[in-house]
C-alpha cells in the first residue's frame, strides 16, 4: 500500500481509505460482525484510514467497535453535521467515546456551522483529542464557499468529491490546498 503524508498534519495515511457512508449503519450483530470482518481484513491490507459521520446513521458506533482493540492501527476521520449546539456537543461527545477518547481528523460536514465549530475543534486539538481539523463539502455549488474557508481559516484538511466524471475541484479547490498545505480527502 502505498502511504502519502495528508499535508501538514503529520499524519501519514495510506492513499485508499474506506467510507462508512451506507455500509456500516446497520443494527442486527450478524451485519455488525460482518463489518468487524470488513475492518480486519482492510488492516490487514494496510487500509488503516476510515471516514465516518454521525449522518450516517449507526455508522460510526459500528466502526468503534470494530476498532475496539485495534483503534491504535486506524487514522478516523469524522464530522459534526447539524445546526444545534446541544447535539453538535453530543455528536463529539459520543465520537469520542466510540473512538477510545480521539478522533484523528474531525471535519465540519458539508460546511453546516462552520463558524461556530472550527474553534471547538481547535480547542480540541490544543487539547490533544484531535490532531487535524477539517472542512467538507460534496456540492459544486459550495465550493466558493469552501475556498474562502480554505483561504481564511486554520484549517488542516478538505474532503472534497473527485472521479474520473468529476473533476471540478481540480480546478477550484485542489491548487488552493497545495498553495496552502492543506491535506485532502477525496469522496466518490
Amino acid at each position: 500500500m502505498e502511504w502519502r503524508e495528508l499535508g501538514l498534519t503529520g499524519l501519514r495515511v495510506p492513499v485508499v481509505g474506506m467510507g462508512t457512508w451506507r455500509t456500516f449503519d446497520v443494527y442486527g450483530k450478524e451485519e455488525q460482525a460482518d463489518r468487524v470482518g470488513v475492518v480486519s481484513e482492510a488492516l490487514d491490507l494496510s487500509v488503516r484510514f476510515f471516514d465516518s459521520s454521525p449522518m450516517y446513521g449507526e455508522a460510526e458506533r459500528v466502526l468503534g467497535a470494530a476498532l475496539t482493540g485495534r483503534r491504535s492501527r486506524a487514522i478516523v476521520a469524522t464530522k459534526v453535521w447539524t445546526w444545534d449546539d446541544v447535539e453538535g456537543h453530543s455528536q463529539i461527545d459520543r465520537a469520542l467515546h466510540y473512538f477510545e477518547g480521539r478522533v484523528d481528523v474531525y471535519q465540519v460536514h458539508n460546511l453546516v456551522r462552520w463558524r461556530e465549530l472550527l474553534p471547538v475543534f481547535q480547542r480540541m486539538k490544543d487539547a490533544g483529542q484531535i490532531a487535524a481539523l477539517g472542512v467538507t463539502h460534496y456540492q459544486h455549488s459550495a465550493f466558493s464557499e469552501l475556498a474562502d474557508v480554505l483561504r481564511s481559516e486554520d484549517v488542516d484538511t478538505v474532503q472534497i468529491p473527485l472521479n474520473p466524471l468529476d473533476r471540478v475541484a481540480e480546478r477550484e479547490i485542489l491548487p488552493l490546498a497545495a498553495e496552502r498545505g492543506i491535506g485532502v480527502i477525496v469522496m466518490r
